[in-house]
């Protein structure tokens, strides 16, 4: 597969410290314990970093999220009611914008925008996490992925945050490496999707603790 020479390919322990906002990271996974670690590291910088974490997600993923949350002694609720951290489901997300299997971009841009207000309201950094891509990737729709890729990369020209997408590796059928390089066309970095990483280090002490 060939990546553009000037992407950033590393290992979530040392990857998340260096996103910028504007980055369109990408990590396309081989088990849900690999993406799992990347998506807790990249939840848990931002958190440590003071950001909003919006987290649009299954909701298996945002069951297993929580429950790491927790189990690094994390207080979820406390975070939520500050709009630090906002779980929001996937599927329910998607039905909001996508007509006739295709993402209508006003009804995008109406469902995204006052989540971003939500997320700065407090003058706060972002950094979001989306699935929802990967849900129409494995239901077959791939021109609409690309689609909803375009309008994400659309509304991140005009507001400063990190996005952050991934998509099981089994999902991309056919001619795999022509599959994937379609959507790392869409996105400006690569996180590796092959190798478990510690992502405790990335959480401080000073964050609200589970009561």
């Amino acid at each position: 597969m060939n990546i553009h020479t000037n992407w950033k390919r590393a290992s979530a322990d040392n990857f998340w410290g260096e996103i910028a906002p504007s980055d369109h990271v990408l990590q396309v996974y081989d088990d849900d314990d690999v993406f799992l670690d990347a998506l807790a590291g990249f939840i848990g910088g931002g958190i440590n970093s003071g950001d909003c974490v919006v987290l649009i997600a299954t909701s298996k993923h945002l069951g297993s999220i929580q429950q790491r949350l927790i189990d690094y002694g994390i207080s979820v609720q406390t975070l939520i009611e500050d709009d630090r951290y906002i779980p929001l489901d996937a599927e329910t997300t998607l039905s909001k914008f996508m007509r006739d299997g295709w993402p209508d971009e006003k009804l995008f841009n109406d469902t995204i925008t006052p989540l971003f207000e939500r997320a700065v309201c407090k003058d706060r950094r972002v950094r979001a996490f989306g699935e929802m891509v990967a849900i129409l990737w494995e239901k077959g729709y791939h021109g609409a992925t690309v689609q909803l890729e375009h309008l994400w990369n659309n509304f991140m020209e005009k507001n400063s945050f990190t996005l952050f997408c991934a998509y099981p590796k089994a999902g991309f059928m056919g001619n795999v490496h022509e599959s994937i390089q379609t959507i790392c066309d869409c996105h400006s970095k690569m996180i590796n999707g092959s190798e478990r990483q510690l992502t405790e280090v990335l959480f401080s002490e000073a964050l609200p603790t589970a009561v």
